[in-house]
């Protein structure tokens, strides 16, 4: 409650460079990624626990050894871990330098596309879908060529 009266007093004391709510505003976005940093951390490890199952499950069924399903499920598996690692970083990087970084950002975004391509199921799909990704992939490419060069351009 006392927060709550903090920040009603907050919206309405006159100042002119807003320099309390800003600061209110601030704390607040620290308190979001920290929470959102642990949440990550349980999706990372229920990924994980999901992924090391599904790889028991497949080596000890029968026939013993070999994959059931294809290996496009199991790369889809991995990706996903990744995938959940990059944005752990992508919200820890927030915290650590309070910008966001937009060179993770469109590699997380990057992967989770190529993710995308690599489950992708020729039989259940079309082939315009197909090509929506090819361009998602290279905007995200060209996108993330045009950051690497102009950071190259920015160093001494």
């Amino acid at each position: 409650m006392r927060w709550f009266k903090k920040f009603i007093r907050n919206l309405t004391i006159s100042d002119p460079d807003n320099e309390h709510f800003l600061k209110f505003i601030h704390r607040l976005e620290v308190i979001v990624s920290k929470i959102l940093s642990l949440l990550m951390i349980g999706i990372i490890f229920v990924s994980l626990f999901d992924l090391v199952s599904f790889l028991v499950q497949q080596v000890f069924s029968p026939p013993t050894g070999f994959f059931n399903r294809t290996l496009f499920e199991i790369f889809g598996l991995f990706l996903n871990v990744l995938i959940a690692l990059e944005l752990l970083e992508n919200i820890t990087a927030y915290l650590q330098r309070n910008v966001i970084h937009v060179e993770l950002v469109i590699v997380t975004s990057l992967i989770a596309v190529a993710r995308k391509v690599i489950i992708f199921d020729l039989e259940k799909k079309q082939a315009i879908d197909l090509i929506a990704l090819a361009l998602t992939i290279l905007a995200l490419s060209i996108s993330y060529l045009l950051i690497r060069l102009s950071r190259i351009k920015d160093r001494p």
